[in-house]
């Protein structure tokens, strides 16, 4: 696993340094404008986006409670710490740390991991619908997406965000009646290519259903809805905010929403592979890109926000995180490597488990 890791850094390292000597001779850049931008910034605009990001931390927190009420009632408050160091250890470490929150969550409340686990994929499932609705409502109805660069390629985005949000949640009521009959015939399906393959998107669906049951009523399941869509709503204004910070230039300054949205996407794509460090810079490059080609900023103040996106969103977390860890003495590195470790005996167990149900 560490192999692969660090054949996937070394490459997009080297991605990385051949589109910076390129961008280098065909981009003439000014760095007194640059930093022009950041010292003309409006600071305070920033502090509220970094404000509506600690405060989402909070709202994950009061989700994952929700989440565990049918095994214990845990508060949200005593989860709040295994929030922002877990988003630490992804900020610092990467894509490795996923399962920290996990981990520390199960460390906390005495539950085992296994159902963390399951709790951790509803929530990124619950993430990926809301982020979808609010993406396709916005653009769709925003009373300035006319202003959008190819608003007929921009309609038909929204369209299909809807229509992911729609599957999500028809695909959550199945799991959640159906999960072992909807996982045994993905599985069979995307086994037919690989059974590898097959075996994952099988243990995937029957770990989202049990992440679903751990929902008990109805009420826990519209509470955790409007906690989800009030989060992503507040991560959106957050990107708005940032951008409004930059006074100097015009076209930051007075950003639609409908406009942040499209900048939101391209941040959020860039995201999905994170390496540690490197996966910074290929941010703010994929989020500076977007803001030339979509919208026409200079690429100094469009650097310069992509930076600050980058520390609002993802690293202004690191210096609470840390703070935090050291006050309740774990040690991100450690716990990275041990989450990690017991995520893989989790994948082995449930493996050796389909293997008997099957020869069963």
């Amino acid at each position: 696993m560490k192999k692969k890791n660090w054949i996937v850094w070394v490459v997009v390292l080297a991605a990385l340094v051949a589109v910076i000597l390129v961008a280098r001779n065909r981009i003439h850049f000014q760095w007194g404008i640059f930093w022009q931008q950041l010292k003309l910034a409006d600071w305070t605009r920033i502090a509220v986006g970094i404000g509506l990001i600690w405060l989402a931390y909070v709202l994950r927190a009061a989700r994952w409670s929700i989440f565990l009420r049918p095994t214990k009632r845990v508060s949200p408050f005593k989860l709040i710490g295994s929030m922002v160091i877990g988003f630490t250890g992804v900020a610092i470490f990467g894509r490795l740390a996923d399962l920290v929150r996990p981990y520390l969550v199960s460390r906390r409340t005495q539950i085992p991991l296994s159902a963390q686990v399951a709790v951790y994929t509803v929530e990124r499932m619950f993430d990926m619908g809301s982020m979808a609705l609010i993406f396709s409502i916005v653009l769709l109805f925003a009373p300035d997406r006319r202003s959008l660069p190819r608003p007929d390629l921009i309609n038909k985005a929204a369209l299909g965000g809807l229509l992911v949000a729609v599957f999500l949640a028809l695909f959550t009521v199945f799991v959640r009646v159906s999960g072992k009959v909807v996982a045994r015939m993905l599985g069979r399906a995307f086994g037919a290519l690989s059974t590898r393959l097959g075996e994952q998107v099988e243990d995937k669906i029957l770990g989202f259903r049990d992440g679903l049951n751990a929902i008990g009523s109805l009420g826990d399941l519209l509470l955790v809805v409007f906690i989800s869509l009030v989060h992503w709503s507040m991560i959106s204004f957050a990107y708005l905010e940032t951008t409004h910070a930059f006074v100097a230039d015009p076209i930051l300054a007075n950003l639609h929403l409908s406009q942040c949205m499209l900048l939101m996407a391209a941040s959020m794509g860039s995201s999905v592979i994170t390496l540690p460090v490197v996966g910074w810079f290929t941010q703010i490059g994929f989020t500076t890109a977007a803001m030339q080609a979509f919208f026409r900023v200079p690429w100094e103040p469009a650097l310069g926000c992509g930076a600050v996106l980058l520390l609002v969103t993802f690293l202004s977390v690191i210096p609470l995180g840390l703070v935090w860890a050291r006050f309740e003495q774990v040690s991100l590195k450690k716990v990275t490597e041990e989450s990690e470790h017991a995520g893989e005996e989790i994948a082995a167990q449930h493996g050796h488990q389909q293997v008997g149900e099957s020869a069963g």
